[in-house]
């Protein structure tokens, strides 16, 4: 039996897969494709036929790149599912045209998975313990997840329906946004005091997916094209850099955003770096250490933890 597998995420934004060899412990390959699957969602409630040609084609693509044959898959998919209307025919074809049948995972399942996911790197790159009490961030395409774990091993978690696709298409600008972000993360803001008030507050804020890393980049100035997650894990970010660097991308040309973050990624990460600063007034932390690893390193991992 194989002692590799891979994990595949299907988020609202992006799709990406991560081969883990569970003998050594390593993960040996990741990969992913901007497939926009929320795009229009806020407006027809629906995954859009352009949306699952793109999926298909991504999967296409990555499986011709770190090829499934003989390996255990799982793949998973999120928030946008969770929400359409067509999720179940847009899943079916999916299946039907790459062989791949993808499971849509509750926010409770999503937290636990990138948990893990994230525990696993921290302990290899930081002096952090497994038991350490933290508050890990997950700001996706179509929803926001904050992750409470404390050191008797209890997980509080909650997943918002806010996320950086949905929050850039129900808004006509970046100051349209900003202004209704302390409404619209309210109860983010209720959450965290509630938790706040039962158990104290986490050693650690930890952030993962797009748009920390986006900002991470920049503060190591690598481009889209050069980014690198063996330099981004365990970077530590200010509570002044979301917006440091957002006024830095809001300066430069199209062309030279565009190399910073990714064609057709500039307007998703400006939303998400407005998210990014509002969660650490929320959360109270002077500084936040910024982890790749997420969700399909948690699917990875859970596959070899459950076989043994």
């Amino acid at each position: 039996m194989s002692r590799r597998t891979i994990g595949i995420d299907l988020g609202s934004n992006t799709l990406r897969a991560a081969l883990y060899n569970c003998a050594t412990g390593e993960f040996e390959a990741t990969c992913g494709r901007i497939v926009k699957t929320a795009d229009g969602l806020a407006q027809t409630g629906c995954i859009s036929e352009g949306a699952v040609e793109r999926i298909v084609a991504g999967m296409h693509a990555m499986q011709e790149a770190i090829g499934f044959s003989g390996v255990l898959v799982r793949a998973v998919t999120t928030e946008a599912m969770r929400r359409a209307g067509n999720a179940a025919e847009a899943l079916d074809r999916i299946a039907r045209e790459t062989g791949v049948s993808f499971e849509i995972i509750d926010g409770e399942e999503e937290a636990r998975l990138t948990l893990s996911a994230v525990r696993h790197r921290l302990t290899r790159i930081t002096s952090a313990a497994t038991d350490e009490r933290l508050v890990l961030v997950d700001i996706g395409g179509g929803s926001t997840e904050l992750i409470f774990a404390w050191s008797d091993g209890t997980i509080v978690s909650q997943s918002f329906p806010l996320g950086i696709v949905t929050l850039s298409q129900s808004y006509p600008d970046l100051d349209a946004i900003a202004e209704a972000l302390p409404e619209v993360m309210l109860p983010i803001e209720r959450f965290v005091a509630e938790v706040y008030i039962d158990a104290g507050r986490p050693d650690r804020f930890v952030a993962t997916a797009g748009t920390p890393t986006s900002v991470a980049s920049m503060q190591l100035g690598m481009e889209y094209d050069t980014y690198d997650p063996g330099r981004i894990n365990g970077t530590e970010l200010t509570c002044h850099a979301p917006l440091h660097y957002l006024d830095k991308l809001l300066a430069m040309p199209m062309e030279q955003r565009e190399r910073t973050v990714g064609v057709g990624r500039a307007d998703l990460v400006t939303a998400g770096i407005l998210i990014f600063d509002r969660l650490y007034r929320i959360l109270g932390f002077e500084a936040c250490t910024v982890i790749d690893d997420g969700l399909r390193e948690g699917v990875a991992l859970g596959l070899c933890n459950n076989r043994g």
